[in-house]
């Protein structure tokens, strides 16, 4: 196995894949949840709605976003069709990337908006309001109150994210790319599932999935040890 030069490209694969998918996935619900707390139009509405991917499954979420941005029928059709190959997630590797990307981040919109909007709610309104007298604008408010106090509610939302970003996104890659194009998009998990179940090397994905599970709590105990420094947990 560790003269598989697949072994280490799918390891570097799902790594930039959990550095991009992550922390988009955490900083766009971040967004949409400091638009809901600050009461703009459409916001209870847009509240709800905002949930609703949470009930769909990740198998149904991969074929749904295949069709919504298939380069023939999909809704960037038009572009191709006026810019031939301008996007081709069947060809093109990064094409495929972006598109699994999107289909990982709008997944997991609903349950990382749902705690930083309760944790937006959830903050002194008087400390906000004193920093409002004191001429503090939305934007200095936002940057040095409201997301330092918000750090608990981001650190386990990154935990989570960077966890799942790795080991599961399975479901994903099955039902949007296989893998391809050209392995692009063959993620540890994914090619561990590959070699165990249509190469049959039960012992090498066997072994492989041991080493995921350790990466998984490599990962973890990083973030609790370096990251969590950062939290501040007393309001």
């Amino acid at each position: 196995m560790l003269d598989d030069e697949q072994f280490y490209n799918s390891i570097n694969r799902s790594i930039i894949f959990m550095i991009t998918a992550s922390s988009s996935a955490v900083l766009i619900p971040l967004i949409l949840a400091v638009a809901a707390d600050r009461h703009i139009r459409l916001a209870k509405p847009a509240r709800n709605i905002l949930i609703w991917p949470k009930a769909v499954a990740g198998a149904s979420i991969g074929m749904a976003f295949s069709i919504l941005l298939n380069p023939h029928v999909g809704l960037l059709s038009p572009i191709n069709a006026l810019f031939p190959g301008f996007w081709n997630p069947g060809l093109n590797g990064t094409d495929a990337n972006i598109m699994l990307n999107i289909a990982y981040i709008w997944r997991g919109i609903p349950f990382n908006f749902i705690i930083l909007l309760a944790g937006l709610q959830g903050l002194p309104q008087s400390m906000i309001q004193a920093a409002a007298v004191d001429g503090a604008g939305p934007w200095r408010r936002l940057f040095e109150i409201q997301i330092p106090l918000l750090s608990p509610q981001l650190f386990f939302c990154m935990v989570l994210e960077v966890t799942a970003s790795f080991a599961s996104a399975f479901a994903l890659v099955d039902s949007m790319t296989q893998g391809g194009p050209g392995g692009a998009t063959n993620l540890f998990v994914y090619k561990i599932y590959v070699d165990a179940f249509k190469s049959y090397d039960l012992s090498g994905a066997s072994t492989q999935t041991v080493i995921l599970m350790a990466i998984v709590m490599l990962l973890t105990c990083f973030q609790f040890f370096f990251l969590e420094k950062r939290v501040k947990y007393n309001r």
